[in-house]
């Protein structure tokens, strides 16, 4: 879903531009991404209130410095690269007003889950995005995600507990269990809207029990059936 041409072209040119910054990124924070992190901002948005327009083109936006932090495997914070690409961009794109467009860059600079020099979400707007872009880190989406990203990397399907906390970035060990354990499983608890939160709610059950889920296969354990339902493979949840 795009914003409406018709009803706001200078938010389809905003959508446009975020559509063309993103055109070679990996799945995992590519447009589609962008636009259920908008899809989520607006949902957000409605329940919270806040200033339509900077949580729309924030959301657009969150992630055009993206290219450049994958490029270099994170040397580039994303988010400060594209706080300063905003303040580019939207004069380009027709918006003049001043403190709208810092106040969108702000917003772009603290949406990461793993905030740099103090870098925090101040705003509702700001907590708005942010919410939005965590909502789809979580839940069935996120567990794509996440196996998206470590098999684009080579790191293993599934590792030790230990193995992957000790591991580095970008490393053969940086697997989805990792990204769970190291940041998934703490998306709940560091949301920053009432709304954000009970909407994260099932997804962050649902992820829970997922990785339990592979925990059990991987040591085997859900082999290790009760003997009547190996008698009976009709009962239990079949």
């Amino acid at each position: 879903m795009l914003p409406d041409t018709n009803a706001d072209p200078f938010l389809a040119r905003v959508a446009q531009a975020a559509r063309e910054s993103l055109e070679h990124s990996p799945a995992c924070h590519d447009w589609d991404h962008t636009l259920r992190v908008w899809a989520n901002a607006r949902r957000i948005c409605e329940l919270e209130g806040g200033d339509a327009l900077v949580v729309d083109c924030a959301s657009l936006l969150h992630d055009i410095g993206r290219p450049e932090e994958l490029a270099n495997q994170g040397a580039t914070c994303h988010a400060q690269r594209g706080a300063e690409l905003t303040r580019e961009l939207l004069p380009e794109l027709g918006l003049t007003t001043r403190a709208t467009i810092e106040h969108i860059a702000a917003c772009v600079l603290t949406h990461r889950f793993r905030a740099r020099n103090g870098n925090l979400p101040e705003s509702l707007e700001a907590r708005i995005v942010f919410d939005a872009d965590k909502l789809d880190s979580i839940g069935a989406i996120g567990i794509g995600r996440s196996f998206h990203f470590a098999g684009r990397i080579g790191s293993r399907v599934h590792n030790a507990a230990e193995e992957a906390q000790a591991s580095a970035s970008y490393s053969r060990q940086d697997s989805a269990y990792r990204e769970y354990l190291v940041k998934l499983r703490h998306v709940r608890q560091r949301l920053l809207t009432d709304a954000g939160r009970r909407l994260a709610e099932g997804r962050h059950c649902f992820m829970v029990a997922f990785f339990e889920q592979i925990e059990r296969e991987v040591r085997g354990e859900d082999l290790l059936a009760p003997k009547d339902d190996l008698e009976n493979p009709g009962s239990g949840l079949l």
